[in-house]
């Protein structure tokens, strides 16, 4: 599985934008989806993951209520709406495949995208 990631920009606070995590290599329906993010000088966090199958997505609790993630089969695509964005959001952004929530062992990584939020 090859993941890319796409969507990052400047923004300011209050501001959206929205991720995408484009798949090849096999359908994203066999894995768990995931993103990441990881701020300067800090270590990479979880922000949410969702099954494909079904279920409710899971959420970091610093980011419940403003993003929402999403999935599109046809396009092997997920996404992560982010609204209301803070510039404690600033980060580089990794979606991942293959893992379990709130872990940060999953099989397959994108190659990040930044996130600026200006105040």
């Amino acid at each position: 599985v090859q993941l890319q990631a796409s969507g990052g920009g400047l923004v300011q606070a209050g501001g959206s934008l929205r991720l995408s995590c484009a798949a090849s290599g096999r359908a994203l329906r066999f894995y768990n989806m995931g993103w990441f993010r990881q701020a300067p000088g800090k270590d990479r966090e979880f922000v949410v993951a969702v099954n494909w199958s079904g279920g409710s997505p899971h959420y970091a609790d610093s980011v419940k209520g403003r993003f929402t993630i999403s999935t599109y089969n046809a396009k092997n695509t997920v996404y992560l709406q982010m609204n209301s964005l803070e510039p404690e959001d600033t980060a580089v952004y990794y979606c991942a495949a293959g893992g379990v929530p709130y872990s940060d062992r999953w099989a397959y990584w994108g190659q990040g995208t930044l996130v600026t939020v200006s105040s």
